[in-house]
């Protein structure tokens, strides 16, 4: 951010956050209160009010003109905390596939047109994959991108990825929608995801789906091998022992019908 605008985008935010504050405190508010309560002008207060109307975290009654708030904050809470407890419940199983195999494990979500990762156990072999909290990588050369779009029907999936600059970063890395799309069909099928070198040349990589309370897929659980150390005759092991946690997982966070586990290649 330029300097010059960062003093007023900062007076904006509190000017938000101190309108959202007061509608919290008062269930009806008219542009008038508000204005005089947070010493703000009128018309900047009908301003910040009109654009959170048009976000949805603002409702204003047509005939009283007063202002209240939606349950969108609500949402966003929900979905906030539904992340804190996703990783603490996910962290005892994460712990123990590492200790199965001693290899990196993630926890990613979908965020916008890319995964971001919430959690992750290192290998404490020198040679591991490396990344870190935060960090957002493609959906389409990842396990875990391709268990997030295979929760989506085909039309959403292809929604959020026609933004999506599909960038070669390995020979294996898929080109366009189409070809990801194929494997996100078979994704569904065998109820795990795989990235064979497309993400990074050496290194293989197998997710598992984790399901809210409400049956839809919120995250995925991965282990990362670099594929010096990768025993092909151990993958269904491997994807067993995925599935089992993101049952677990799923479970714990009140869904009860994870589709069987099966352990083929």
């Amino acid at each position: 951010m330029d300097k010059s605008t960062r003093p007023e985008a900062v007076s904006s935010v509190l000017k938000v956050f101190s309108i959202l504050q007061a509608l919290a405190e008062q269930k009806d508010i008219s542009v008038s209160e508000l204005s005089q309560r947070l010493m703000m002008s009128k018309a900047t207060t009908y301003r910040f009010l009109q654009t959170m109307k048009t976000l949805g975290f603002v409702s204003q009654e047509d005939e009283s003109e007063k202002y209240a708030l939606t349950l969108k904050l609500f949402e966003l809470g929900a979905k906030a905390l539904e992340y804190v407890d996703l990783i603490d419940i996910a962290d005892k199983e994460m712990q123990e596939i590492t200790r199965l195999t001693n290899e990196t494990v993630h926890l990613g979500a979908l965020d916008e047109g890319a995964i971001i990762y919430l959690h992750k156990i290192d290998s404490s072999y020198n040679l591991r994959m490396h990344s870190r909290v935060g960090r957002r990588n493609p959906l389409y050369s990842t396990a875990i991108g391709k268990i997030l779009l295979s929760g989506k029907t085909d039309e959403e999936a292809i929604e959020i990825l026609k933004p999506v600059e599909f960038i070669r970063h390995t020979e294996k890395t898929h080109q366009n929608i189409e070809q990801l799309m194929q494997e996100v069909h078979q994704v569904r099928i065998q109820h795990y995801g795989e990235d064979n070198e497309e993400q990074e040349p050496g290194l293989r990589c197998i997710g598992a789906p984790i399901y809210d309370r409400f049956g839809n897929i919120i995250a995925s659980v991965s282990v990362s091998f670099p594929t010096i150390r990768f025993d092909i005759e151990r993958k269904p092991q491997y994807v067993a022992m995925l599935l089992n946690a993101g049952k677990r997982i799923s479970e714990q966070l009140g869904y009860h019908d994870y589709p069987s586990i099966t352990t083929q290649e």
